[in-house]
């Protein structure tokens, strides 16, 4: 393993993951002599198309709507830079939850979560589509960049915590819990586990807790910059929510004469500053009365040690079940999705009836495929597009094409 010392990594703590006893790479290489393998791993993720794709991807808003509004790659970036904060008063590997925050969202479709749900409805014949494990099928699959081996080629760790995003998948004995529990596990985690076992029935590193619980208060932040911004709600709206009141009468007592786009700044970043503090304050209480002694004990644990407070638990859902009716399905937004759902299907639908339409790269060996893979591959082919790739696909094969205005 590599020899970086020093610095952050002087001061690391006993339950946070060691990069120097990484269980290493299903492609054994020779360590780096300048680089832990999670900083490594960073790198190889940030040159990764997929992550170049991320900048043209969108969360709610399709690409053109405007400048200001998050796209994957921003909001991917926001999430890495609350994830180190929280890793780093922690004293976790900040390299290794830097590198889970970076590569999170490399598995989503076009359209945000509507093309997700497009191309899961179109593959439920197939084994569906799921976002995290279409994470995992990038890293370690479908990039094609090395001369020896296809994917990434990432620490076990990082797969680890790329993975268990939400947690444990299955129970000791392999059956799927939580979120999958009474049905099969996503197809590309089914497909990796026999080759390289995640040991999917424990909690992921506090480090992949971090990056996951970071990705949670940056959607909800930043989802409420974006609305306020678009028009879709107003700050007024926002007065009974918790935290977001009290905040709001703050800001309009410190300066009562603030223009709207620096109270949605003082707001979002009381909210950002707020839920980090929490998430610090629960850890580290913990960390200090159980004493975990390794990351083994992190992993063993009955629940998650990165989680809010049960106040924070009330204001997040409360912030969430807002969002839910007055953002995402709000009446300027829902034909929009609409439109974006029938443009992923229709494309599925040309590419799996004539898969000569796709590019030379994804048309070799069609003949040998059976209707599972070919499926797959049409669905790999649509989840690596960017928003102005689909929508140039679609006018290319199709008389009408929705402007997703």
């Amino acid at each position: 393993m590599a020899t970086v010392s020093g610095g952050a990594y002087a001061n690391r703590a006993p339950y946070a993951v060691d990069p120097g006893l990484s269980r290493g790479r299903l492609f054994p290489e020779p360590p780096s002599p300048t680089r832990t393998p999670y900083q490594r791993d960073r790198d190889r993720i940030v040159h990764s198309t997929a992550f170049r794709r991320l900048k043209h991807k969108t969360q709610v808003f399709v690409y053109h709507e405007g400048d200001h509004y998050r796209t994957r790659l921003t909001h991917t970036i926001e999430v890495s830079q609350i994830a180190r904060s929280i890793a780093r008063s922690l004293r976790l590997d900040e390299d290794l939850t830097e590198c889970l925050a970076l590569a999170h969202d490399l598995g989503h479709t076009p359209f945000g979560h509507t093309g997700e749900d497009a191309l899961d409805a179109a593959m439920a014949a197939y084994g569906g589509f799921d976002h995290n494990a279409q994470t995992l099928r990038i890293v370690t699959n479908l990039e094609r960049r090395y001369a020896d081996f296809d994917g990434l080629n990432l620490a076990w760790e990082t797969l680890e915590g790329l993975v268990k995003h939400n947690g444990p998948m299955t129970l000791r004995d392999g059956s799927p819990c939580g979120r999958y529990a009474g049905k099969p596990l996503p197809h590309a985690i089914r497909v990796y586990q026999p080759i390289q076992d995640l040991e999917l029935h424990t909690w992921p590193s506090a480090e992949a807790q971090v990056a996951a619980l970071s990705d949670d208060i940056a959607y909800n932040a930043h989802d409420l910059d974006d609305g306020l911004r678009a028009g879709l709600f107003t700050l007024a709206d926002l007065r009974e929510l918790p935290l977001l009141g009290d905040f709001l009468n703050e800001i309009e007592r410190r300066y009562p004469n603030l223009e709207e786009s620096r109270i949605i700044h003082e707001l979002v970043r009381r909210l950002i500053t707020t839920m980090v503090e929490d998430v610090i304050t629960l850890a580290s209480g913990f960390f200090e009365t159980e004493r975990p002694a390794s990351v083994a004990d992190i992993r063993q644990a009955d629940k998650a040690v990165i989680r809010f407070s049960d106040t924070m638990v009330a204001a997040d859902q409360a912030i969430k079940g807002f969002l839910f009716p007055n953002m995402y399905k709000h009446p300027n937004v829902v034909p929009i999705r609409e439109d974006a759902d029938r443009m992923v299907r229709g494309l599925f639908a040309a590419f799996y009836d004539d898969p000569e339409k796709m590019p030379a790269e994804w048309r070799h060996n069609l003949a040998g495929l059976s209707p599972e893979r070919l499926a797959r591959r049409v669905c790999d082919y649509i989840a690596g597009m960017t928003d102005r790739y689909a929508l140039a696909e679609h006018r290319r094969w199709f008389d009408e094409t929705a402007e997703l205005r």
